[in-house]
């Protein structure tokens, strides 16, 4: 069994969350960072930090800590962030364009490789360098850049068939931005962000009071202290 076959699923959600850290201390020019550290600045307990790391055959020096050019790499190799991962966006609303629009996307190795929409009049507009494409040209689009994923951020109403034309030209990952539960295959990966529902969450905690009993050191005082 291959060691990414054996990292936990609440593992992997977990590593976005150590790489954009780590990318932060790097930037910072951090060499090293404890597993106190890196709790503190990701929300995740130091005990749980060293496990998930363990799974990548990384367990840090006693009293030095992590290397943190290293674990970047290590990190960006699991997530297959070393490699170009072409993209599209279908629905090229509001959202879709703000999603069209990020800069961090390409910095993290995710090409957008066509912007579509169902609207006629959007065809040919201009969002960035790209031009919006009709729906209807995803098949010569998946297979002539070789899509790995796309990203839906079409209203609810139209978020199923649009899935459904998505692994009918054998995507098997999905970004739904849109409210609706798709109904896949067990071969498709699905990641759902609900805006809404995050926001209720937090009007949640808000409403109760559910502060961090004590505050998360910036990330930049790494550099002032560096």
């Amino acid at each position: 069994m291959s060691r990414a076959a054996r990292i936990p699923d609440a593992t992997v959600e977990r590593l976005p969350l150590y790489y954009r850290a780590l990318a932060e201390l790097e930037r910072f020019k951090a060499s090293t960072v404890s597993s106190e550290a890196l709790a503190e600045l990701t929300g995740v307990n130091a005990a749980k930090v060293r496990k998930d790391l363990s799974y990548l055959g990384t367990y840090g020096t006693r009293g030095v800590g992590y290397d943190v050019e290293n674990l970047v790499h290590q990190i960006a190799r699991e997530l297959g962030l070393t490699q170009d991962w072409p993209v599209v966006i279908v629905g090229i609303g509001n959202l879709g364009r703000a999603l069209a629009s990020y800069s961090g996307f390409s910095a993290r190795g995710f090409r957008i490789a066509a912007l579509l929409d169902a609207d006629p009049a959007k065809a040919g507009l201009a969002v960035g360098h790209l031009a919006i494409r009709p729906t209807s040209e995803l098949p010569s689009i998946v297979q002539a850049d070789d899509v790995a994923i796309g990203i839906i951020a079409t209203p609810g109403s139209a978020a199923q068939s649009v899935a459904d034309q998505l692994i009918a030209c054998n995507i098997r990952s999905i970004l739904n931005f849109s409210p609706a539960v798709l109904v896949v295959p067990p071969e498709v990966t699905v990641r759902r962000v609900d805006l809404a529902v995050e926001l209720q969450i937090l009007s949640f905690h808000h409403g109760h009071n559910d502060h961090l009993d004590h505050p998360v050191e910036p990330i930049d005082s790494y550099r002032r202290s560096s």
